[in-house]
């Protein structure tokens, strides 16, 4: 997948050293920080706990607290809970299909998650292809 992927999963891979680092209240602000260190041009960390509530987002902010479990791509795939039990099974891609904000058009996606240990929750970061 080429730097992109790259500079996802060392964000991923960051994320979840940060939240074992200073715990999760002052990791959740840094992600949310759109201004900070997890936010690099179009990608972000998203933080989304086992029952599909959104935790932090450095995307858009509003979709905090919001519950994220039963969104489906633009194929009926319901993404979030793929990345819930990828995240269960220790982590990895999962790809589906979602419109870019630059582009407006639909396009692959590809999201790395990791499981963010004792909070029932994972981490991602996801890539246009």
């Amino acid at each position: 997948l080429g730097a992109p992927a790259d500079d996802a999963t060392t964000l991923v891979k960051d994320a979840v050293a940060l939240v074992k680092a200073e715990g999760k209240d002052k990791a959740f602000a840094a992600f949310n920080d759109s201004a900070g260190k997890f936010v690099k041009g179009d990608l972000y960390i998203f933080v989304v706990d086992n029952d599909g509530n959104t935790l932090a987002h450095g995307g858009n902010a509003k979709l905090v607290g919001k519950n994220m479990k039963e969104l489906k791509d633009a194929d009926g795939k319901p993404f979030i809970q793929a990345m819930i039990d990828k995240a269960k099974s220790g982590g990895g891609w999962v790809d589906y299909k979602w419109t870019n904000p630059t582009t407006k058009k639909l396009q692959e996606k590809s999201t790395y998650v990791l499981p963010l240990e004792g909070l029932n929750a994972f981490a991602g970061c996801g890539i246009y292809k």
